[in-house]
């Protein structure tokens, strides 16, 4: 179903249809999906659909990604994705030379188009999420629920569920 506003056409008059980001979402679902980290419908799973989805889309430079390379593919989201890496410039970066090369064509892309929103929702979209930076021994803490919590944006808390999720599978 099209909503107003998002009709979009590739020139022809045909529907142009964002294959690359629905893959690479389709690939992130699965990935999180195998971990079995967290329930399909939270917000923490989506958070790192997400955060895996922009990376899986952002590291496809030649605009080849296929089945058979996925499997190729996951050393280099893990190393995208992993703890001491630049993931939220690095995406910065990515979105804005892929902004330039549709303005020069001056063909919208419906794959940027959606990339740019799922990155709007993790980058303004906060979380609460146990505080991994709290000093240890502050106190007696039962479970995890019991733990000190912060409002964290949902990349954040995202990316590393993504990062395991590839680790798990």
């Amino acid at each position: 179903m099209l909503h107003r506003g998002h009709e979009s056409t590739d020139g022809s008059g045909e529907l142009a249809v964002p294959m690359a980001w629905l893959y690479a979402e389709y690939i992130a679902d699965e990935l999180l999906r195998t971990g079995d980290l967290m329930p399909p419908t939270s917000f923490e799973f989506r958070a790192g659909r997400d955060a895996l989805a922009l990376t899986v889309f952002l590291s496809d430079t030649e605009g080849e990604l296929s089945g058979i390379r996925v499997v190729s593919q996951l050393e280099t989201w893990l190393s995208l994705t992993a703890y001491d890496q630049p993931w939220q410039e690095w995406v910065g970066e990515r979105m804005a030379e892929l902004a330039r090369e549709e303005a020069e064509s001056g063909t919208p892309s419906p794959d940027l188009a959606l990339a740019a929103e799922a990155w709007r929702w993790l980058d303004e979209t906060e979380l609460l999420a146990p505080d991994l930076d709290a000093v240890p021994g502050g106190g007696a803490v039962f479970g995890e629920d019991d733990g000190p919590k912060v409002w964290t944006p949902a990349w954040r808390l995202g990316l590393p569920l993504g990062h395991l999720a590839i680790h798990l599978f």
